[in-house]
C-alpha cells in the first residue's frame, strides 16, 4: 500500500491577490501615458487651427488692401466675418485720413456664438497703408 501524501499540492496559476496587484501596477503605468496622449492631441489641434488661420488672415488682409486702392476713405472695420466654416475674422480700421492701421484677427469659434472672443483669436496681422495721391 502506498503512503498517503499529507501535503496538499499547490495548483499552478495566479491568485486573486496577484491579479489585483498586477492590475494596480498597470493602472499606475497607463494613466501618465493617457495624459500625455491627450495633451499631445490638444496641442495638435491648436497647431492645426493656427496653421489654417494664417492663410485666411493673409487672404483677408490682401482683400482689404485691394479694396483700399479704389476707396481709401471707406471704413473697413468688421466683426465676426465668416471666412471658412467656424473660422471668423475681426478687422479694425483706425480711420485716419492719410494713413491707416489695419488689423485682421482670425480665430476658430469654439463656442458657436458667431463672435470671435479674445481667447479664440489665433492669428493677428497688422499693416499700415498710406493714401496715394
Amino acid at each position: 500500500m502506498k503512503p498517503v501524501n499529507t501535503k496538499i499540492r499547490r495548483q499552478a496559476g495566479v491568485t486573486i491577490v496577484e491579479v489585483v496587484l498586477a492590475s494596480a501596477l498597470l493602472l499606475v503605468a497607463i494613466v501618465p501615458i493617457l495624459k500625455a496622449m491627450t495633451s499631445a492631441q490638444v496641442t495638435s489641434r491648436i497647431v492645426e487651427r493656427k496653421t489654417k488661420s494664417l492663410p485666411l488672415a493673409q487672404g483677408k488682409m490682401s482683400e482689404i488692401q485691394a479694396r483700399m486702392l479704389h476707396d481709401f476713405s471707406a471704413n473697413y472695420t468688421e466683426a465676426a466675418a465668416v471666412l471658412s466654416g467656424q473660422y471668423l475674422a475681426n478687422v479694425s480700421d483706425d480711420r485716419h485720413a492719410s494713413k491707416k492701421t489695419i488689423s485682421v484677427s482670425v480665430g476658430y469659434d469654439d463656442n458657436d456664438d458667431n463672435a470671435l472672443a479674445s481667447d479664440e483669436v489665433l492669428v493677428t496681422l497688422t499693416t499700415f497703408v498710406a493714401k496715394r495721391y
